[in-house]
């Protein structure tokens, strides 16, 4: 079978995706979860945290949250349903670091989950840094 043939294949038996329901999905479920965040923001300021302290507060609970989930099984029931509106990305993050440190467990506590934990994480961090350290010598040498 040629790659042509076997697309015909893939094209013919394919359902085509409801696109107006996926994209209602996933702005009521992206929007849901900002609607948290914004709900876990002012009650922490209610309690008598300043506006630093509350956003760290809230980003530390959504990544908790998003990573109980994930390892509940319950993250992935709800991105099945609403698509890319799970992916506000702190929460998106929080999936995508536990999901493989779940998937290799198996592999042991450091070669399987540790390891994996860093799959994500990793190239994020190096990127992450090397771009402060470039703007902040751009900042220097032109301010």
């Amino acid at each position: 079978m040629t790659n042509r043939d076997y697309g015909k294949l893939v094209s013919q038996r394919a359902r085509p995706s409801p696109l107006g329901k996926d994209l209602v999905w996933a702005f009521f479920t992206g929007g849901a979860i900002c609607a948290a965040g914004q709900g876990l923001l002012e009650l922490y300021r209610s309690r008598g945290l300043d506006e630093t302290q509350a956003g760290t507060a809230v980003s530390v609970t959504l990544i908790c949250a998003a990573a109980l989930l994930t390892g509940l099984g319950v993250f992935d029931k709800i991105a099945k349903r609403a698509g890319a509106g799970t992916l506000v990305p702190i929460t998106g993050f929080a999936n995508a670091m536990v999901s493989p440190a779940l998937e290799f467990r198996s592999e042991g506590l450091i070669t399987g989950t540790a390891a994996k934990l860093f799959v994500v994480a990793g190239p994020v961090l190096v990127y992450g840094i090397g771009a402060s350290v470039v703007y902040g010598l751009l900042l220097c040498l032109l301010a």
